[in-house]
């Protein structure tokens, strides 16, 4: 097929200011240029299509970027015999604008109806507009996407006793009831801070923020704000356990032998360890020394219970953990908190008896033991 050949029919609409805004949106927004003309001519044969009843034809719009003009054309094929005028021309008639037309060829002829040019001008604002809503939410979209798990301030806007909404600025962020501290009550203009758990691209490309006060990530970003040997990596924080305002557990470690990784995150006289204690409304947070000996780490883990002893069973990653008789509710905790919580810190099973419970135990099994081997030394008789 030969190469396409038009025939001018009028000038097109001049559209220099629109290619200047357009290097500017470039520049400015980070909008592809070329992207946004190719979007602007699909949306103007939409428009012309619309506004001049001609679903029918073959249109295309072309901004020409070199002589800043705007033209409409309308596509025909060369036949033998036309059928439908408004996609067809005859080989006489095509012959008539260049002789080396033949049949099955193109041609392209330029229109420019009345008023298109306001249609136009109207047209291309609306995509430019929606095109720099949508770059704004890119923006926005990789902005926080890159703040997952950071620690944001906000003010609460709605507080109803369900999902807490909160105004992040550029953005709103939307914290569930499961991420609300249980113990917390929050009103229309308090200043809080939460963790970013999720970035999520939601309805018509809008980016949806999950917020957090539960999660042990922000305990953890919390530590890490206040100790700034954690921040640093000169302090490891290996392990967090949580039951969101009542207590924490944090297990911390450091590689250097000179450095006391729970004094560090306690502070003098506490301060450090008491402004996390405050962000969090009061919640007791214990920490304690990682160490790579199970038995060391676990006893540590069931402060503030002293624990006499402790027989790991490495197979089955289970400890049973012997306290003294006045210790015992303590290291169980009210609601088993405190043993859940140090297994869940340490990842082993956990099961915590008194020492006269042990004894007992033992005096059991030794009499079981003792009947066992008599009836087999009766057998045996």
């Amino acid at each position: 097929m030969k190469k396409k050949e038009v025939k001018i029919v009028n000038k097109g609409i001049d559209t220099t200011e629109l290619l200047i805004a357009m290097d500017e949106l470039e520049k400015n927004n980070g909008i592809d240029k070329e992207f946004l003309m190719k979007s602007i001519e699909s949306a103007l044969v939409v428009a012309y299509k619309r506004d001049y009843d001609c679903n029918d034809e073959n249109v295309k719009v072309v901004l020409d970027k070199n002589d800043g003009q705007m033209h409409v054309y309308q596509e025909k094929d060369v036949v033998e015999e036309v059928t439908d005028n408004k996609k067809e021309i005859s080989l006489e008639e095509a012959q008539k604008i260049n002789t080396n037309y033949n049949i099955g060829d193109k041609v392209e002829f330029e229109i420019m109806p009345k008023e298109f040019g306001r249609i136009a001008a109207q047209t291309a604002r609306q995509v430019i507009t929606q095109k720099i809503r949508e770059a704004s939410r890119d923006v926005i979209f990789s902005e926080f996407a890159d703040k997952k798990g950071e620690i944001i301030t906000g003010l609460v806007q709605k507080a109803d006793g369900g999902a807490v909404i909160m105004d992040l600025g550029k953005i709103e962020g939307i914290m569930p009831k499961k991420e609300q501290i249980p113990t917390e009550k929050y009103h229309v203009n308090d200043k809080i801070k939460a963790c970013i758990i999720s970035v999520e691209r939601g309805i018509k490309n809008s980016t949806q923020i999950v917020l957090s006060r539960a999660s042990t990530e922000f305990v953890r970003k919390l530590f890490e704000i206040e100790i700034p040997e954690i921040y640093e990596g000169v302090i490891e924080l290996k392990s967090i356990s949580r039951d969101p305002g009542s207590r924490s557990k944090i297990a911390v470690y450091s590689p250097n032998p000179n450095i006391d990784p729970v004094g560090s995150c306690v502070g003098q006289k506490g301060i450090r360890i008491q402004n996390i204690i405050n962000e969090l409304n009061g919640e007791k947070i214990d920490v304690i020394e990682w160490n790579e000996d199970p038995s060391i780490y676990i006893s540590a883990a069931l402060l503030p219970a002293k624990v006499l002893a402790v027989d790991i069973n490495d197979e089955e990653k289970f400890a049973q953990v012997i306290v003294p008789d006045d210790q015992l509710s303590l290291a169980i905790g009210k609601s088993g908190q405190n043993a859940k919580l140090a297994a869940k810190l340490t990842n082993w099973k956990i099961d915590i008896k008194s020492e006269s419970q042990f004894r007992k135990m033992l005096e059991e099994m030794n009499t079981e033991n003792n009947q066992n081997d008599e009836e087999i030394k009766q057998e045996v008789e």
